[in-house]
């Protein structure tokens, strides 16, 4: 893993998170306990905060940065998924913010949403609780529950964790 510290403001991770040997952290990110960070990822807390709380996960390339004085945080349980670039506000937890999409300056996913994949949540967004958006701008289209999307939210989180795990244990370099 690449921890950079940055005008005396330096990563925090826990050590029973997983940050894989490529990925980047500058600056004010505090990585919490369970929380992974997969290759190629870069959190850039270099003129922002950013927190991925517990059991959270940030998936391989994904970039998480904020604007001046931003306080970024992804809520426990929740994904950022493959490519994603996230300049919002909140991930609520178990969230997931779906494969290529981009959450602009001061954006929200509430708890237990899924943002379709490359879907785009404006500025100042507000995505609610609970519920699936999809498109450019990301709309809200139906409450999750009982949907096959309600299964991603729930079931996610936990995986990558267990997934983590494994990496922690089992990447060698060759």
């Amino acid at each position: 893993m690449k921890l950079y510290e940055f005008e005396g403001k330096r990563p925090t991770v826990h050590p029973e998170a997983f940050v894989a040997p490529t990925a980047t952290l500058i600056g004010d990110v505090t990585v919490e306990q369970g929380a992974s960070i997969w290759y190629g990822a870069v959190l850039r807390a270099d003129i922002c905060t950013i927190v991925v709380r517990e059991g959270a996960n940030v998936q391989d390339n994904s970039v998480i940065h904020g604007a001046p004085g931003a306080e970024i945080e992804i809520g426990p349980g929740a994904t950022v998924a493959h490519l994603c670039v996230m300049h919002g506000k909140a991930l609520g937890a178990k969230a997931l913010l779906g494969n290529g999409s981009t959450m602009l300056d001061d954006s929200v996913i509430g708890a237990g949403s899924l943002v379709a994949a490359g879907s785009m949540v404006t500025a100042k967004a507000e995505i609610p609780d609970g519920v699936l958006a999809v498109g450019s701008p990301a709309t809200v289209k139906k409450p999750i529950t009982g949907t096959p999307a309600e299964f991603w939210v729930e079931h996610n989180g936990p995986y990558y964790s267990e997934l983590a795990s494994r990496h922690k244990n089992g990447i060698t370099p060759l």
